[in-house]
């Protein structure tokens, strides 16, 4: 979300024609309305208000969704994000845990640029089988060498 904004608390003076329905949120990032009122619930956004009897939101609740999605595609928790969402510069113990997922993430990345090294390689080789290919079979010995060096 935007700084001083919290997934979705409308802005001051923020016009009821500028509130987004929870129908469109939906439609728009291919979330249900059950998964928007859990993040409700988990304090990860909020509502800015109401269209009748429905759920509106201000349109920066997308990049709060987005900056969630990310997160758990990241591998952290619902429970990891909320606390994120309202960490503050001295909180030491977040700061670690959140190195520690930055050093965690960078071993991810590159495994997968190795895999897709190696699967770019496999398009076009030309061995048989492929997976005997010399070139393939370094980038997953490669790989073993970097898990047993962790």
């Amino acid at each position: 979300m935007g700084a001083g904004n919290s997934g979705g608390r409308p802005p001051t003076g923020a016009a009821p024609e500028d509130l987004i329905d929870i129908g469109e949120v939906c439609r728009l990032s291919a979330l249900t309305p059950s998964a928007l009122r859990f993040y409700e619930r988990r304090g990860l956004i909020t509502p800015a208000g109401r269209n009748g009897q429905r759920r509106a939101y201000t349109p920066d609740v997308f990049e709060r969704l987005n900056l969630i999605a990310c997160a758990q595609q990241a591998g952290f928790t619902i429970a990891e994000i909320a606390r994120f969402l309202v960490a503050r510069p001295s909180d030491d113990d977040l700061r670690e845990r959140l190195a520690a997922k930055a050093s965690e993430l960078s071993s991810d990345i590159s495994r997968l640029q190795r895999m897709r090294a190696s699967l770019m390689h496999a398009a076009t080789c030309t061995h048989v089988p492929l997976v005997d290919c010399p070139h393939f079979k370094a980038s997953f010995a490669d790989e073993a060498v970097a898990a047993a060096d962790m």
